[in-house]
């Protein structure tokens, strides 16, 4: 069996869910998983955090340049954690032989500080369950790296017991100083795991990473293990990654995670903030949601507690129609990114309540002037409803069984100021 077969294997044995948007190397990886196809990356990225939070394994295929299109959500997942493993298999073209770039997707490792694994053909198999409960281990995405040399050459498959473990959400009460430390307490954990972890064989010599030869082999690429100190040499497929970040040590104790108690205050929405009654009537429906960035993500705080998780601007609507089934996010929000996981959602017909908030401005930032969504998204069929209509907001703000997208128009005070409330 070629690596491609091996991990598409291993893969359906470990995950719930595969999401794939094919390229080269990873197309056929993608045809023999049956991976669900997605209109993009970031789309797929959404939707298996949206699995995560319901308790569910997602992998997503993708080649190296798709991963550049998840770059947010990727590094907002780091500190906001994950329930189930989600696993990112990227295809890396280290010759160009089918894409624009040589890029080498193990960086991302180091910007999102996440575990990075690099099986070679005898641990194509076992990698893709212990990166699934790495991820679930250090409640963050973990990538697994699958170049030409892996896929299309022979490799060993085995039978690997699938071993469920439970992530955790960053809590409620964190705040977001809070949400980083608890993120970088967990990253000083992964020193020790890439160290230790049996996956890789030292023997002294030269090191091979993932499917390049050596004395010793490494799967677990980032964090380095400190182990590489007894190699007299490092051999590795593209650029030198494993060799220019061997020397890194654990960053050292993290702060304490801070909560909003602790810190005495919390921010809430702005006096006469038009959109208070959809707030209102999803509290009392105890409808959970899941809020994008911007003035959506205080919905997170007290006094409403409505939001699940956030993981960056465009998001909601594709982890929550994998999650919650209510999406709440503003018109920047929607236009900047959300668009495409909207038509994703209506082609597949998923029942999903998408609420977006519509002041005609970047409410939490500098003001700045947004488009008018409905002019581009009419193809969705959006009901338009003001802000202090309840009793058209009573009747809308329902789950729905077809997809369904309100536009919920209000202008906000001036000044925008939120609420600082003393705990």
């Amino acid at each position: 069996m070629n690596g491609y077969e091996v991990l598409a294997r291993a893969l359906q044995s470990c995950a719930d869910r595969i999401y794939a948007v094919p390229g080269y190397p990873v197309t056929g990886l993608s045809h023999v998983t049956g991976a669900e196809p997605v209109t993009g990356e970031k789309v797929a990225l959404e939707y298996a955090f949206g699995d995560s939070l319901s308790g569910r394994r997602a992998a997503v295929i993708m080649k190296n340049a798709g991963l550049n299109a998840c770059a947010d959500p990727l590094i907002q997942a780091t500190s906001q954690g994950l329930r189930s493993g989600v696993v990112i298999v990227a295809g890396d073209d280290p010759e160009a032989e089918g894409s624009t770039t040589t890029q080498d997707s193990r960086y991302y490792g180091e910007i999102a500080q996440i575990p990075v694994l690099e099986p070679g053909a005898e641990t194509c198999s076992e990698s893709v369950e212990v990166a699934f409960s790495a991820s679930e281990r250090f409640s963050r995405v973990t990538l697994l790296r699958a170049t030409p040399a892996l896929l299309f050459s022979p490799a060993e498959q085995r039978d690997v017991a699938r071993i469920n473990r439970s992530g955790t959400l960053a809590p409620a009460d964190l705040t977001m100083r809070g949400r980083a430390a608890r993120s970088a307490e967990l990253f000083n954990e992964m020193f020790a795991w890439s160290c230790d972890h049996p996956l890789n064989r030292f023997s002294g010599g030269v090191a091979g990473i993932g499917a390049a030869h050596g004395d010793s082999q490494v799967v677990t690429v980032y964090p380095p293990p400190r182990n590489l100190a007894s190699c007299k040499d490092i051999r590795e497929i593209g650029r030198p990654f494993v060799r220019e970040h061997s020397i890194i040590q654990p960053p050292g104790p993290a702060a304490v995670p801070e909560t909003i108690w602790e810190r005495g205050y919390y921010r809430t929405f702005c006096q006469g903030c038009p959109f208070l009654p959809v707030f209102e009537i999803l509290h009392a429906r105890r409808m959970t949601v899941v809020p994008d960035a911007g003035c959506s993500i205080l919905v997170l705080n007290p006094p409403y507690r409505l939001g699940i998780a956030n993981y960056g601007l465009g998001t909601a609507i594709g982890v929550a129609a994998r999650s919650t089934g209510v999406a709440l996010i503003g018109d920047y929000g929607l236009i900047s990114s959300g668009i495409p996981s909207l038509i994703d959602v209506y082609e597949k017909k998923i029942p999903l309540l998408c609420i977006v908030l519509n002041n005609r401005c970047m409410g939490m930032t500098g003001g700045q002037e947004v488009p008018d969504p409905a002019r581009y998204i009419s193809w969705a069929d959006p009901v338009t409803v003001g802000s202090s209509d309840r009793e058209a907001l009573g009747r809308l703000l329902v789950p729905p069984v077809d997809p369904v997208t309100v536009i919920v128009e209000g202008q906000c005070p001036e000044g925008r100021n939120h609420e600082t409330i003393a705990c």
